[in-house]
């Protein structure tokens, strides 16, 4: 019973607790608001940068702080095409304004919606490729891989706001009108832009839940917690490191392009140090090495900001570092390890009762047969007595 009681709740874990998300996300269109779904649209968005953070930290040990960089990357790209689909055949308003006369060279590929959704995704991998390959080759682990990815993400932000003609500057592209040749505004149009996030974290959460089930899943936990162990099986620890830290970077250039859609707008801002740093809170809150646990805290995290945000707008940011710190004292393995650990506990007392219940009736019947035994010795020597 108790392998049997124990697979059952590993499905129920695993299939069940994301059932259970996506059952309110798929409704939520009938009940929120045009406004109140985009927000949550944006909180989703958020939900896949935590998930490829949680692959690479939850499972493979490695805290990044630049996951704003692969962010901004791949919204940038995206704003490029939408930018020039707003434009037309005109230069971007902040070109003309930098004092621009024509697009810059590297601007013109992104004419092509082919190239700027491959974009999205290549251009955030291929530079989380090449830091990854230099650093871990080097192996630096650790504090200091996560300085360096903050310190990249610092660098980055500080080039974007600095290339005021072709980047935008401090404000980065703005006034984003159309999708696709669709008005980005229209309640239809945010109402499909909704459903294909949802979609896209569901297809990247099963990517991320067959990959950590997967061989490469258990080299990473094992990489984990033995680098050395896993180099002395034959295997090389640089080239998984870096692949699972490409595959997260390009996890979040889909969710800033998926972000700059929603928003209609990406800045330096988006990419800088706080943002990475806000998405480590929101794996630390819903719990690493989870996957689900990572898209609860995402958008836990982000809900709370918001209703802090907008209930007491002066003093919401003390008030959103006091519920992080309590969540984390109060919750150490966050929200997904709480109850994950609740219900093994709960799990226990059963099996234990159950154990007691059958031992109890185990001793019930020893004792019945027991009584059984006398009653037939007793009848087989009555005869033979009255016989002599």
């Amino acid at each position: 019973m108790a392998p049997r009681d124990s697979a059952l709740r590993n499905f129920v874990w695993t299939w069940g607790a994301p059932l259970a998300l996506a059952l309110p996300l798929l409704a939520a269109p009938l009940v929120l608001s045009d406004f109140r779904l985009n927000l949550l649209g944006k909180f989703l968005t958020y939900a896949i940068v935590a998930l490829g953070l949680d692959l690479i930290w939850g499972y493979g040990g490695m805290l990044s702080l630049g996951q704003g960089l692969f962010f901004g990357l791949g919204g940038y790209a995206m704003a490029m095409y939408l930018k020039l689909e707003t434009s037309g055949r005109r230069l971007p308003d902040f070109m003309s304004w930098s004092g621009l006369e024509a697009l810059p060279l590297f601007w013109e590929p992104f004419r092509s919606p082919a190239v700027a959704l491959c974009a999205v995704v290549l251009v955030p991998m291929a530079v989380a490729s090449a830091v990854g390959y230099l650093v871990f080759r080097s192996r630096v682990q650790g504090v200091y891989f996560s300085l360096i990815t903050q310190g990249l993400t610092l660098i980055a932000s500080i080039l974007f706001i600095g290339q005021q003609a072709i980047t935008g500057g401090t404000n980065g592209i703005t006034n984003l009108k159309t999708i696709f040749g669709f008005s980005r505004g229209a309640a239809g149009t945010q109402t499909v832009l909704y459903f294909v996030t949802l979609f896209c974290l569901g297809a990247l959460y099963l990517l991320c839940r067959r990959l950590t089930q997967s061989r490469f899943g258990r080299l990473l936990v094992a990489m984990r917690d033995d680098e050395n162990r896993v180099r002395f099986l034959g295997y090389n620890p640089v080239t998984l490191k870096t692949l699972v830290f490409a595959l997260s970077a390009g996890m979040a250039g889909i969710a800033g392009a998926l972000f700059v859609c929603q928003v209609g707008l990406i800045s330096p801002s988006s990419m800088g140090v706080m943002p990475s740093v806000e998405m480590v809170t929101w794996v630390a809150v819903g719990g690493r090495g989870t996957l689900i646990g990572a898209v609860v805290g995402a958008i836990l995290v982000s809900l709370g900001k918001s209703a802090l945000s907008e209930s007491y707008p002066e003093v919401w940011q003390l008030g959103f570092g006091a519920l992080f710190a309590a969540s984390v004292m109060l919750l150490p393995t966050g929200v997904a390890g709480f109850l994950r650990s609740h219900l093994a506990k709960v799990a226990r007392r059963d099996a234990r009762g159950d154990a007691g219940a059958a031992g109890a009736r185990g001793d019930a019947a020893v004792a019945e047969a027991a009584r059984a035994g006398e009653v037939d010795a007793a009848g087989a020597e009555a005869p033979a007595t009255s016989g002599r």
